[in-house]
């Protein structure tokens, strides 16, 4: 771990990271087996921890060293990993960071139940944190990310889908929760508005890269190390945008192919789409347009005072940008 391109990050915050992994075990107890079997399963499933880690920073960068930042963090882990459990039964994916997802191991029923309990925890305690504002953000957030996914739904086999019509499902589905994240640190500190505005930006900016540099890597990296399968947005008749840019710039036979890809689903014309999206430079478009939004993330950055957590945020605009995994 010691060479995790994030490890300075990580070691600013490893203490409150603690806290709040100790929180989020503690929270998932249920009386009901099956509950705290499948809910340690996922969160334990090697993920990277980033909204809370960007929950705590952002509250480190405001000067909040209260306690509501350990509980915001985990509640945004919550509710993360709930929607995680949900999208992966929509998407019938069997293979996430390289084990298997929870509903492939327990089953569909039992993931979008165990969703359902991490939500309605994420809930109870938020009403611990005390503040209406707190509640007004997450109940707002969680209602866009459901949007986002119904959305998702919607593009799903539709070659016709616009940049702009995909980027609108990225900014719901996934940079939402980056901004709620950005978003609560200023809260909690009961910084001026614009502050709490630059962060929310920069979470959504933040969440905007990751989300598109996740689109490249579905094309570009080995499942191994990925930890899933090449071509999964794909099989899913997902049309993201090294996709819809193959199509702008490719030749008519490129456009019909990945048009027939994204209609049928599956990996059966994989090999010629991958070659659609090479010869048209699609990955470089993507990973260009994730550079400026990480690029636009750290420019609102300006209006913190210099601190460690500051540059600890803009080093994880970076990473979101040069990760391969």
């Amino acid at each position: 771990m010691a060479d995790h391109p994030l490890q300075s990050v990580l070691d600013l915050i490893a203490d409150d990271m603690e806290a709040v992994n100790r929180l989020i075990l503690e929270r998932l107890h249920s009386e009901v087996v099956l509950v705290n079997q499948l809910g340690h399963y996922i969160v334990n499933s090697g993920g990277k921890r980033l909204r809370p880690v960007l929950v705590l920073l952002a509250s480190g960068a405001c000067g909040y060293r209260g306690a509501h930042r350990h509980l915001l963090a985990a509640i945004i882990e919550f509710i993360h990993t709930a929607t995680l459990l949900h999208d992966d039964v929509v998407d019938a994916s069997e293979l996430r960071r390289g084990r298997q997802t929870a509903n492939a191991v327990f089953g569909n029923e039992a993931s979008v139940l165990v969703g359902d309990f991490l939500y309605s925890r994420a809930f109870q305690m938020m009403v611990e944190a005390g503040s209406m504002r707190v509640m007004e953000i997450l109940a707002d957030t969680t209602n866009v990310i459901a949007e986002g996914e119904v959305l998702q739904l919607l593009n799903q086999h539709d070659p016709d889908t616009t940049v702009a019509r995909y980027m609108e499902v990225i900014h719901s589905k996934t940079a939402k929760l980056f901004e709620a994240a950005g978003r609560l640190g200023p809260v909690l500190a009961g910084s001026p508005a614009g502050v709490e505005e630059a962060l929310a930006a920069y979470g959504m900016h933040l969440g905007t890269a990751f989300q598109l540099v996740d689109d490249v890597l579905d094309y570009s990296a080995s499942s191994e190390e990925m930890g899933k399968n090449l071509g999964d947005d794909l099989a899913e008749g997902k049309p993201t945008l090294p996709l819809i840019h193959a199509m702008e710039a490719g030749s008519a036979e490129q456009r019909a192919v990945v048009r027939r890809a994204i209609e049928e689903g599956g990996v059966e014309l994989l090999d010629e789409v991958l070659a659609a999206i090479e010869a048209t430079g699609a990955l470089e478009f993507t990973r260009e347009k994730a550079r400026q939004e990480a690029d636009l993330a750290v420019e609102r950055l300006a209006i913190l005072p210099e601190s460690p957590y500051k540059d600890a945020l803009a080093r994880l605009a970076e990473f979101s940008v040069a990760r391969s995994y």
